[in-house]
C-alpha cells in the first residue's frame, strides 16, 4: 500500500527562491491551472494508494470556484474526504479564501469510517482520521507557534493511544527540528522512516524537515522516499506499507 503526502500550497507553485516568492504573491489571489496540472500529473505517475494532501482549495475565487481535492480525486479515480482546517473560527470562516482552504484524503476505495476531529489550541486545527483496515490514518497541519504545537501533539497523542496500528502524516512545522516529536513518537510508538533527516522544506532549497509520514513499529516499511519536485513550496514524501 501506497501512501503519498503533499502540501500543495493551494496550486500556487513554487518560485525558487524567498525573494520570488514575496514578489509574485499575488499567485495566492488567484493561481495558475498549470501548477495543479503538474501536480496532478505527479500524483497519477506515483500511482498511490493513499493521498494525504495539505492546503488544499476547495473552490474560492483563487482557483475559479473549482475544488482542487474533488479535481483531482477525479483525475487520479479516487474518493475524496476534505474538510476546512480552521475549526470553528468565525474569522476563518467569514473570510472568502480562507473558508475554502482545507486538507484531504483520497483513496482508491470509499473510506468505511472517518472522522474529523480538531485540536484545542491553534489556528490551523483539523485532524482527519481514517480507518483504511489494518492501521489508522490521521492526517494534520499544526500550528506555526511552538507552544501551541506542543499542545497540539499532546492532543494527538491523546487521541490515538487506543487507537491499533497507526499512521499520522502531514505538515508539523517543526521548525526546532524533530526532537519537537519525541514524545509523541515514545508514547505512540511511532517511528519517522526518514532515517537522513531529509528536508522537506523550502522545495527549491530544502533546509527543514516539517513533513513527516509516522508509523507504528507493528507495520512492515517497504520503501521511503523524498521526491524532488518542485511544484509547490513543500516536498512530497512516499511510504509503502507492506499489508497483512
Amino acid at each position: 500500500m501506497r501512501i503519498l503526502v503533499y502540501n500543495i500550497a493551494y496550486g500556487t507553485g513554487a518560485p525558487g527562491a524567498m525573494l520570488s516568492n514575496i514578489c509574485t504573491m499575488h499567485r495566492y489571489l488567484r493561481t495558475s491551472q498549470d501548477h495543479l496540472d503538474s501536480i496532478i500529473d505527479f500524483i497519477h505517475d506515483t500511482e498511490p494508494d493513499i493521498v494525504g494532501l495539505i492546503e488544499v482549495d476547495t473552490g474560492s475565487y483563487r482557483t475559479n470556484f473549482v475544488n482542487q481535492a474533488e479535481l483531482i480525486a477525479g483525475r487520479i479515480r479516487h474518493c475524496c474526504e476534505s474538510h476546512v482546517k480552521y475549526g470553528h473560527s468565525f474569522f476563518a470562516h467569514s473570510v472568502p479564501i480562507l473558508r475554502k482552504q482545507a486538507n484531504a484524503i483520497l483513496t482508491k476505495k470509499r473510506i468505511p469510517e472517518k472522522n474529523f476531529h480538531f485540536l484545542p489550541v491553534g489556528f490551523k486545527r483539523l485532524i482527519i482520521e481514517a480507518d483504511l483496515g489494518f492501521f489508522r490514518f490521521f492526517l494534520v497541519h499544526l500550528s506555526l507557534n511552538q507552544k501551541s504545537r506542543k499542545i497540539q501533539l499532546s492532543h494527538l497523542a491523546e487521541l490515538g493511544k487506543d487507537a491499533g496500528p497507526l499512521v499520522i502524516a502531514g505538515d508539523f512545522n517543526t521548525f526546532n527540528g524533530e526532537s519537537e516529536l519525541d514524545e509523541l513518537k515514545d508514547a505512540l510508538g511511532l517511528i519517522n522512516p526518514n532515517k537522513n533527516g531529509t528536508a522537506t522544506y523550502p522545495s527549491w532549497k530544502p533546509r527543514k524537515q516539517l513533513d513527516y509520514i509516522l508509523y507504528s513499529k507493528s507495520l512492515k516499511i517497504k520503501r521511503f522516499g523524498v521526491s524532488k519536485v518542485r511544484y509547490s513550496d513543500h516536498l512530497p514524501l512516499m511510504l509503502d506499507i507492506e499489508k497483512e
